[in-house]
């Protein structure tokens, strides 16, 4: 199974919870849930149930969902692939589905701070329960950037500077004996929440605005980030900027309809890190054990979208660590990225009801790529060159 993490930073207010809502609500539209390669499940029902319930509360009477205060929720969600069952060598690692883990990081502790050592203690516990995260998403609130229209720049800055005071309080207590860490966000995109009430800036003018404005406070939030971390450079903060809007709120209604950027939730969780990860282990910035890591997917992925090696295979039956190391950059991180960089469409496995489950991963994260491709072409999206 490939499973990916994605944490969701946010002041209170910033959008979190529309977005999570209108994520899985719009995922559970009976046009959505018949087409496509898979169909996304919540984990726990219960949960599932709730932002349901909350999407349709927008979408059929116009009803925002009540923000959580203080509530650290991890949610699970399969993208349940279509397609027969496999067979053959690569039996032992089944292509049944896709994970998504989402962290949701209480926007409370970043503009009110903790009261208590028990909320302390519960700060610093749901933060370690997202360190697995491969991207973390920082929400930029169009709201409030209107209101300071003229003078963004204090906005950004106290935004900033709050994530950054938030960390630095952390950062002892995630360290054991002061050692960096392995696991750990490395990508970490400002998202710009609320994006259609600013509807002329579009995601260039949208980094140019929060470099311009704001540049040395995320230059003190890489430098905390980094000092968290094995492997410094390896990791990209404010590099990657996205636009998104959950739906756009009327004075009688919200038009869950006319979202953008929700769609690329997947695609950020899953291709980005992945295609990051090898670009940096190729130009040296990773160690070796921190490359198997960091692409602990791969074979997976690289056994869906190409032909794996006999040798490959046999290595993933045994899944020793020891070989793994020893043949990481001899053969899982050159596959990986003739897979990542093939030209070749594979969607035509999501029309075929006869698709194998890999044939379907492997169109679902062509997709995925051609998604983040189109999203950069009509600037919802900037990526990090490096």
């Amino acid at each position: 199974m490939l499973e990916q993490h994605i944490a969701v930073f946010g002041e209170s207010g910033s959008g979190k919870t529309v977005l999570i809502s209108s994520f899985y609500g719009s995922e559970q539209e009976p046009e959505n849930a018949r087409a496509g390669a898979y169909n996304v499940v919540a984990e726990n029902p219960s949960q599932g149930t709730q932002l349901h319930q909350n999407y349709l509360g927008m979408k059929k009477s116009g009803v925002a969902p009540e923000p959580t205060r203080f509530s650290s929720t991890d949610y699970r969600f399969l993208l349940r692939l279509k397609g027969s069952a496999e067979g053959g060598a690569l039996k032992s690692k089944p292509f049944d589905s896709v994970r998504l883990v989402w962290h949701d990081y209480p926007g409370e502790w970043f503009d009110q701070g903790v009261s208590g050592e028990l909320e302390a203690g519960r700060r610093i516990e749901t933060f370690r329960s997202l360190l697995g995260a491969h991207v973390a998403l920082l929400m930029v609130d169009g709201q409030k950037l209107l209101d300071n229209a003229g003078e963004e720049g204090r906005y950004l800055k106290s935004l900033f500077t709050n994530f950054h005071n938030s960390l630095v309080l952390l950062r002892d207590d995630l360290l054991e004996d002061g050692k960096p860490l392995t696991a750990f966000p490395r990508i970490w995109i400002v998202a710009l929440s609320k994006a259609d009430l600013l509807p002329d800036l579009d995601v260039n003018a949208f980094k140019e605005l929060v470099i311009e404005k704001a540049g040395q406070e995320v230059i003190k939030l890489a430098e905390v980030l980094g000092g968290m971390v094995e492997s410094r450079e390896a990791l990209a903060v404010g590099e990657d900027f996205v636009r998104i809007s959950s739906a756009k709120f009327k004075p009688e209604s919200i038009e869950v309809e006319e979202s953008f950027g929700v769609d690329l939730i997947l695609p950020m969780a899953s291709v980005l890190p992945l295609e990051q990860h090898v670009r940096w282990a190729k130009t040296g910035k990773l160690s070796r054990k921190l490359t198997l890591d960091l692409v602990g997917n791969a074979e997976v992925v690289s056994a869906a979208l190409t032909a794996a090696t006999p040798a490959l295979a046999k290595l993933m039956q045994k899944n020793k660590a020891t070989a793994w190391l020893a043949l990481a950059f001899n053969q899982l991180v050159p596959q990986i990225e003739t897979a990542l960089q093939s030209a070749h469409e594979r969607l035509e496995a999501v029309e075929d009801a006869s698709a194998t489950k890999r044939e379907n991963l492997a169109a679902t994260l062509q997709s995925f790529r051609n998604d983040l491709t189109k999203a950069e072409a009509d600037s919802v999206l900037v990526r990090s060159l490096r």
